[in-house]
């Protein structure tokens, strides 16, 4: 592939990793952003806003893979179309159209953690690290080659707030790390099925799925409270009639597995309650509720 002098991108985004992505761009004189997209059905209007100051024309389409959408997009002459947290799947015209393709940064470690929410299911899953991945799109669901990789340590004190924080910029630089490559000729895609030709993929999660299964291990329940702490709904639970909201929980050192009754409150501590699990117990330490947690209560499903 031979480099090129100047770029011009097409760019597709949402969200603060999208922010951070178009400000590395526009600051870089060899490359021009043509155009900002945003989401058709929540757009994000600090990109809008960020766009337009830099002079940059926003576009907005219920389906970009319309003709109206694919002749608007081609006007524009752009090299490269780049999605950063975009919701729409790119079809084959959309996609081979730039005559350096498309790309699409993701904040999972490719080709496992496809798909939605992967921040929150690497916690669930107890991983000791998550990803982040650029690749060429394809027309499946992240399973194009993968451009660039990085990856990221997960420690008991990351939950979902501090991953989204490293990710937001970890996505930023990587995608014009990649769009650099790129412009200079020397990306090296690699197949995703030469890692794992099997990989895996991540539902997106949805109203209801917050439910602490307390019938589960200390560390599942922990790690399940982690994945959904703020800016996340919060995990829940059901306690007296009234919802609880647990923020955070406290892995206890050294306690023991016994057989107990799993989500009974077993007592109180200096800034919440313990709870038992099916092995230990945990303490749940920032909640919301709005009645008093007695030693004996019983937590249950939040659906209840």
């Amino acid at each position: 592939m031979v480099g090129r002098s100047r770029v011009k991108v097409g760019f597709f985004g949402d969200g603060p990793w999208a922010h951070g992505a178009l400000k590395r761009l526009v600051a870089d004189v060899s490359v021009e952003v043509k155009f900002v997209c945003v989401r058709f059905g929540r757009p994000d209007q600090v990109l809008a806003a960020l766009a337009s100051g830099f002079g940059i024309p926003v576009l907005s389409h219920r389906d970009v893979n319309s003709d109206a959408f694919f002749d608007m997009a081609r006007s524009y002459g752009a090299d490269l179309f780049v999605s950063m947290s975009f919701d729409q799947i790119f079809k084959g015209r959309m996609i081979n159209h730039p005559p350096l393709k498309a790309i699409n940064c993701h904040a999972g470690k490719l080709p496992f953690y496809r798909g939605r929410n992967v921040l929150n299911w690497a916690l669930i899953n107890d991983e000791p690290e998550f990803g982040i991945t650029v690749h060429y799109m394809d027309e499946g669901i992240d399973t194009g080659d993968i451009i660039l990789q990085k990856t990221y340590p997960i420690t008991d004190r990351d939950d979902y707030r501090s991953l989204l924080a490293t990710a937001y910029e970890g996505c930023a630089g990587l995608l014009y790390d990649a769009v650099k490559l790129i412009q200079a000729g020397q990306a090296r895609p690699v197949w995703q099925g030469s890692i794992d030709p099997v990989g895996m993929y991540c539902g997106v999660r949805r109203e209801g799925d917050e439910a602490i299964n307390w019938d589960s291990t200390s560390r599942e329940v922990f790690n399940f409270i982690r994945a959904l702490c703020r800016p996340g709904p919060m995990a829940a639970s059901r306690l007296n009639g009234q919802e609880v909201r647990v923020n955070k929980a406290r892995l206890v050192p050294g306690a023991r597995a016994y057989i107990n009754i799993p989500g009974q409150v077993l007592g109180r501590t200096g800034k919440g309650f313990y709870v038992k699990t099916r092995d230990t117990f945990i303490e749940v330490v920032e909640y919301e509720y709005k009645g008093k947690v007695k030693v004996g209560d019983r937590l249950g499903w939040a659906g209840r």
